[in-house]
C-alpha cells in the first residue's frame, strides 16, 4: 500500500516522518535510517541490526568458504608441483 504525506525540512536539515507512517512501520526515536538517492528521488530505509543467530550463521558460512578455498589452493599448488 503506497502512502503519500507532506513534510517540511527544517533549517538544520531535519525532516519529521508523520506519526501514522512511523507507527505502521515500527519506527521509534533513535532508529537508524539509510538514505538512498536515485536522481532527485530519496528513499529512507530503516537499518535493522541483524539478530545474533543470523550473524553466527554468516560466520559459519564464511569459515566453511575459507576452509574450502584453502583446500582448493593446496590442491592447485600440489598439481603445479607434480606438473613441474
Amino acid at each position: 500500500m503506497k502512502t503519500m504525506e507532506m513534510t517540511t525540512m527544517s533549517s538544520k536539515g531535519q525532516v519529521v516522518i508523520p506519526a501514522d507512517i512511523r507507527d505502521r512501520i515500527g519506527l521509534s526515536s533513535g532508529t537508524k535510517l539509510m538514505i538512498l538517492m536515485d536522481g532527485d528521488n530519496l528513499l529512507l530505509k530503516p537499518v535493522q541490526t541483524p539478530k545474533m543467530e543470523v550473524f553466527r550463521a554468516l560466520v559459519k558460512r564464511s569459515r566453511r568458504w575459507a576452509k574450502e578455498a584453502g583446500k582448493e589452493k593446496r590442491r592447485s599448488q600440489a598439481h603445479q608441483k607434480s606438473s613441474s
